[in-house]
């Protein structure tokens, strides 16, 4: 089985224009997602997936880049793109696996591309992603943190913006006390029958209510297995995220 890091990158982001080419202590923030994944020795290959000259450009000068479509609403479709179009030349086949590595999270951990691979030592695994436990509860709160429940058997039961589980009958302050929680860690692995399975789906009534496509999957039928992380990972949505990096 090959696995294939694919980076999404694209420049027109509402909140954060440019922000794959922002620099970090000198360095590109895609740059940097890419050297990082290198690192994951899991990968026999590694590319950004873009939609714009000036970072297919950029890329180029260090790395490979494959340039797509403009019109992709996810970083699922623009990976589905990228893989299909280096099928033949990488020897992707049906059963290999394509790791959607988050272009904006500078600092990903090498590990977490790792443990989202070995998911894949499990034959009914086909679609997976981590999780991590959360520690703050004000986290458990906060809409842009995604909540996730799962199976006994590590499958997703279930993505939300809101508190999953509610407790009934508790304090807010309390939540930590009474139940375990973990937070979506938004990185993807996908077998490439699978990803192109689920690049056809329509929109999903639930996706659309929680701004979430994963549940899109979910809502027909496909198993998303999950494996806790302990390694952390911040992505940089807005210019005031990217602050605290640059001291």
């Amino acid at each position: 089985m090959q696995f294939t890091g694919i980076i999404p990158a694209r420049y027109a982001s509402t909140r954060f224009p440019g922000k794959p080419l922002v620099t970090i202590r000198g360095v590109s923030m895609i740059r940097r997602v890419y050297e990082q994944a290198l690192k994951a020795t899991s990968l026999s290959h590694v590319m950004v997936a873009t939609d714009d000259q000036r970072i297919f450009d950029h890329v180029s000068s260090f790395g490979k880049v494959v340039m797509t479509s403009p019109h992709h609403p996810s970083g699922t479709d623009r990976c589905f793109e990228a893989a299909t179009r280096l099928q033949d030349e990488l020897k992707i086949s049906a059963s290999d696996v394509i790791v959607n590595i988050q272009g904006d999270e500078p600092f990903v951990q090498p590990e977490q591309i790792e443990e989202l691979c070995r998911c894949f030592e499990r034959k009914e695994v086909s679609l997976a992603t981590l999780i991590k436990k959360i520690s703050e509860n004000e986290d458990v709160f906060n809409e842009n943190i995604v909540k996730v429940v799962s199976d006994q058997q590590g499958r997703a039961l279930y993505f939300s913006r809101s508190p999953i589980p509610f407790l009934r009958g508790a304090k807010k302050d309390d939540y930590l006390k009474n139940h375990a929680y973990f937070r979506h860690i938004g990185m993807y692995a996908y077998k490439m029958k699978v990803l192109e399975q689920i690049t056809k789906l329509a929109p999903s009534s639930l996706e659309q209510a929680e701004s979430l496509e994963q549940l899109r999957w979910l809502q027909n039928g496909f198993d998303l297995h999950v494996r806790e992380t302990f390694f952390d990972s911040q992505g940089i949505d807005t210019p005031g995220d990217l602050e605290s990096y640059q001291q």
